[in-house]
């Protein structure tokens, strides 16, 4: 059975992105440790606001030739990757995408039956309608060295609480830490 991941950069108050910053774009250090993320993925699922940042990849080495080579290889591993996006406003997504209006939870719990790599989201909407559903088995979150003061919080409101197991801890030249949880 896969796992469904939901992994994002936070700010140290738990925002995902704030009304005067976002979060600090990786260094190269931090970046590599993406890729390897990437790398163990076999199905991204997002939102549509997520769909739209991730376009970017789409030509990322094209509009920068001389980025450097983990750029590249992020995009090759991205592009690599099944990518479903969920929303119920898009009439159609971009080749390389499928678009999915079934139902999430039997959506998720069939891919989540399949074998293969794990499935990754990342966006606070989505997630936040996983995490009710029960489906998130791992929460990843990259915790920056930045406060932002408010914003989009990277986990939504609960109505009881959701217990985690910590099972790994990593800290990264920038100061940014990385924390995986299981749901308990």
């Amino acid at each position: 059975m896969r796992k469904l991941i939901y992994s994002m950069g936070v700010s140290l108050d738990g925002f995902i992105s704030g009304p005067g910053g976002d979060i600090p774009a990786p260094d190269e250090e931090l970046h590599r440790f993406h890729n390897e993320q990437a790398a163990a993925t076999g199905t991204d699922l997002y939102g549509r606001r997520l769909y739209e940042v991730m376009r970017y990849w789409e030509t990322a080495g094209e509009k920068n030739p001389s980025a450097p080579d983990y750029e590249h290889e992020f995009e090759r591993l991205w592009k690599d990757t099944r990518k479903l996006v969920f929303s119920r406003t898009l009439e159609s997504v971009a080749p390389g995408y499928e678009l999915v209006r079934a139902d999430l939870a039997e959506t998720v719990a069939a891919l989540k039956a399949e074998p293969g790599g794990e499935l990754a989201t990342g966006g606070a909407d989505l997630a936040a309608s996983l995490l009710a559903l029960g489906l998130v088995d791992e929460i990843r979150p990259i915790v920056y060295p930045v406060v932002l003061g408010g914003g989009t919080p990277f986990l939504p409101a609960l109505d009881t609480p959701l217990e985690l197991r910590l099972v790994e801890t990593r800290r990264f030249g920038s100061g940014a830490v990385y924390l995986r949880y299981e749901v308990a």
